[in-house]
């Protein structure tokens, strides 16, 4: 499961409503909750925190939590 999925069980997310409101085919949204490998597009990011009525920041936060810049 996907940063984008734990949040979508937390929250209790129907993923049916999210593809509906955001034009996200139900195979897309179930591949970004589920398959880690799958890049999520800031697009679709912006979609998906719109249909679900969350600051697209919180759930980019949220979504990227871990990420580190290289030290050099």
């Amino acid at each position: 499961m996907t940063r984008l999925g734990e949040f979508f069980a937390k929250k209790s997310i129907n993923k049916s409503d999210v593809a509906r409101k955001t034009g996200l085919s139900k195979p897309r949204l179930t591949e970004l909750t589920n398959n880690p490998q799958t890049k999520l597009r800031a697009d679709e990011l912006y979609l998906i925190a719109l249909a679900i009525d969350v600051d697209p920041g919180e759930l980019l936060e949220y979504v990227c939590q871990g990420l580190k810049l290289k030290k050099t």
